[in-house]
């Protein structure tokens, strides 16, 4: 069994920052690429930022030059810092992981999800 557990997110004024965490843990034979998603009310869900297994990122036009996506794979976590925040940024944020469990077995897990606010 695998578990993605997001923490980080909040309430904070345009402009704050936050840092979001996400991190792995079960039967983890191995983590290939790690993504944030977000989901607005109303709205599609969409990739924020994704990183692969060698450290390769990309990220959605919107954030770009104020969010930084990173991850620590000794600790199975990844990271999203967000910076001038703006109120359409506000979302539950999502990160997405495919996990190898084992040899032969690959597959995407989704965490819970985290509130971020953005207030004007």
């Amino acid at each position: 069994q695998v578990q993605l557990v997001e923490s980080g997110g909040g309430l904070v004024q345009a402009g704050g920052s936050l840092r979001l965490s996400c991190a792995a843990s079960g039967s983890i034979f191995s983590i290939n690429a790690m993504d944030w998603y977000r989901q607005a009310p109303g709205k599609q869900r969409e990739l924020v930022a994704g990183i692969t297994v060698g450290g390769n990122t990309n990220y959605v036009d919107s954030v770009k030059g104020r969010f930084t996506i990173s991850r620590d794979a000794a600790k199975n976590t990844m990271f999203l810092q967000m910076n001038s925040l703006r109120p359409e940024d506000t979302a539950v944020y999502y990160c997405k992981a495919r996990i190898r469990t084992s040899f032969l077995r690959e597959s995407d897990y989704w965490g819970q999800g985290t509130q971020v606010t953005v207030s004007s």
